[in-house]
């Protein structure tokens, strides 16, 4: 995103040029809104005991149960009832750290009380912690559509998980999605000895007006601004299933990311496209243990000790393919917000200029989030999430 070069070369173009650009009305990019879907009834492949122990919370009128989940079929989840297993105030995180696999899949395997729960009742898995460790651009496509170069780069995100059917908040910028696998460490993490835990979706909900504006777009990779546009309150919906695989790198080899709104596609790739796999988003975020982000609410850091170790139930996103709305600013909002620059006869910087048209340009196609519009995430032997974008009150 090398705005300030691209901004500058533009005042060179032929005057005609600029004027045809500058004065093509800003028109939606996409079709008409289509209805919002019925309730999810998924059905979704669970993965083996043999490949990985698969957990969901349940939380109805009957109160909170947990299961090791083995099948998913049209919206309902069956499995056996972990309970006769669980210690009081134990998750399923608590349970696999006392047990171990082995135990936990003996029990799972020898039967037990079956459970079956709609999935509408499914809240987020486990306990999680609201600070964590992200990775931006780290698909080659997505970088492409950003127009983001030098990536992948670390921020921390700061938000309390929410449910995989939480709603979204309504915002007056830019809301963007963004469906992501999430690492979720189990015990603290030595960063330098690999990968390993469990793994989580998330929907990695951004404005991307607080974020341009919080940027450095002379050094985009540091960071900045990023924790402002991507953290906050119901910003960070996860999966309904916490998976925790026996052999990590061989599990997230066949997995494919699927996004929808309103049931049209928007992103689907292969989650092993990305540049930095997970033990290398971990090396990163050791290597990056001393940054410091200045945000709306204070100061932030990525979730790591001097020593190189990131605490349990923390949650590290791995990035967002290709298919967000946000495409990096086009040649027709770089030319208007030069001549808006000209206009205003520098009170603005050139790159400010252009990051308030490319705000204004992108509000007026309508194509981000907005009341009544459900985000889909559904990824076999994952889980699914279904977020509806709804205004809320103020906490």
């Amino acid at each position: 995103m090398r705005l300030r070069s691209i901004a500058a070369l533009l005042l060179l173009l032929p005057v005609a040029a600029v004027t045809v650009l500058a004065l093509q009305p800003v028109k939606a990019t996409l079709p008409p809104r289509p209805a919002p879907p019925e309730p999810l009834r998924a059905t979704l492949a669970i993965a083996p005991l043999d490949d990985a122990l698969t957990f969901a919370r349940s939380m109805d009128s009957s109160g909170t149960s947990t299961l090791a989940v083995r099948r998913y079929q049209d919206g309902t989840v069956s499995g056996v009832d972990l309970a006769p297993l669980m210690q009081p105030g134990e998750d399923a995180i608590a349970l696999y750290n006392r047990l171990g696999y082995d135990a936990v899949a003996a029990f799972i395997a020898a039967g037990g009380k079956d459970l079956s729960r709609d999935a509408a009742t499914l809240t987020v898995p486990v306990e999680l912690r609201s600070v964590h460790s992200a990775a931006a651009t780290n698909y080659p496509e997505h970088a492409d559509e950003a127009k983001v170069e030098d990536g992948p780069f670390l921020f921390a995100k700061l938000a309390q998980p929410t449910g995989p059917r939480a709603s979204v908040p309504a915002i007056k910028g830019l809301l963007d999605y963004e469906v992501e696998l999430c690492l979720v460490t189990l015990t603290p993490l030595a960063t330098a000895g690999g990968a390993k835990g469990g793994l989580i979706l998330c929907n990695d909900i951004t404005d991307r007006a607080a974020l341009l504006r919080g940027a450095d777009v002379s050094d985009i990779t540091s960071g900045k601004g990023f924790t402002d546009g991507k953290s906050g309150r119901g910003f960070l919906p996860v999966g309904d299933l916490l998976v925790i695989p026996r052999d990590l790198k061989t599990f997230v080899k066949p997995l494919e990311l699927n996004l929808s709104v309103n049931g049209q596609a928007r992103q689907k790739t292969r989650v092993t496209q990305w540049i930095w796999d997970l033990d290398r988003l971990l090396l990163e975020t050791a290597r990056r243990k001393d940054a410091v982000w200045t945000w709306r609410e204070g100061q932030a850091r990525l979730p790591v000790s001097a020593q190189g170790v990131i605490p349990d139930r923390t949650l590290i996103l791995a990035g967002t393919p290709a298919g967000t709305v946000f495409k990096g600013p086009g040649p027709a909002t770089l030319v208007r917000g030069t001549l808006d620059w000209v206009a205003s006869f520098g009170k603005h910087s050139l790159v400010q200029a252009i990051i308030e048209r490319t705000i204004t340009d992108d509000r007026a196609t309508n194509a981000y989030l907005q009341p009544g519009d459900v985000v889909t995430i559904r990824v076999d032997r994952m889980g699914t999430l279904e977020n509806r974008v709804e205004v809320q009150d103020a906490p």
